[in-house]
């Protein structure tokens, strides 16, 4: 443990030099929640992907790291849905029709190209929290409203159904980045989930219990 404890304190120190916008914190749990699931029996990847929910839409908030160069690929804006907020994202929702975003760890699949082009379907490993993205459909895509012009209109760029959109053209770049079994980390201040959280808490006896017993996508 005080070698893997080490070890991602470097990852989290060398990261955060590359992406010097990024919290430290924010950094810091999505780099502990990726480890936790590898830990408990997930495959590692290769790329990481951060979304700072608690900054504005008007900001890029999404970051996708190279885990194996230490490197920073993309610092992007991305998309909230609907009914999480205007410009800040305050509700978040696993309901099915609730046109919110979810946060927590999820695992990149698989690529497609469906009704908003090339797009990338993820799977939430957090039950009760983002389980239910695949059948909520919550997916990266392109989308013409992520754009700097509606901020200078409107002071934020438009909302999704749920999904984390990007820019059309960074889409392929995104999508291409993160396909087959990449992490992606959405962070929230809610005080509820990071008391809870099971990758946020992975080293808590009954969450190692619980961990072990999920079938987590390799």
């Amino acid at each position: 443990m005080p070698v893997q404890a080490e070890q991602q304190k470097e990852l989290i120190n060398t990261l955060a030099l590359q992406a010097p916008d990024i919290d430290r914190t924010v950094l810091g749990k999505a780099v502990g929640a990726m480890q936790c699931a590898v830990r408990h029996g997930a495959d590692p990847s290769a790329r990481l992907a951060v979304i700072d929910f608690s900054l504005p839409s008007s900001e890029p908030r999404l970051w996708v790291f190279d885990i194996k160069e230490k490197s920073l690929l993309l610092h992007e804006l991305v998309a909230h849905g609907q009914n999480t907020g205007n410009n800040y994202a305050e509700h978040f929702s696993n309901i099915l029709g609730s046109y919110q975003s979810s946060i927590g760890l999820f695992r990149t699949q698989e690529s497609y190209v469906g009704r908003h082009g090339y797009s990338l379907r993820m799977d939430g490993l957090e039950p009760g929290i983002n389980d239910l993205a695949r059948e909520r459909a919550i997916v990266i895509h392109a989308a013409d409203y992520v754009d700097p012009a509606w901020v200078e209109r409107q002071g934020r760029i438009g909302r999704s159904q749920g999904c984390p959109a990007v820019r059309p053209e960074v889409a392929d770049l995104v999508v291409d980045s993160l396909k087959d079994g990449q992490y992606m980390f959405a962070y929230y201040p809610d005080q509820q989930w990071l008391d809870e959280s099971l990758y946020l808490n992975c080293d808590g006896p009954e969450n190692s219990e619980r961990l072990a017993m999920l079938q987590l996508p390799r």
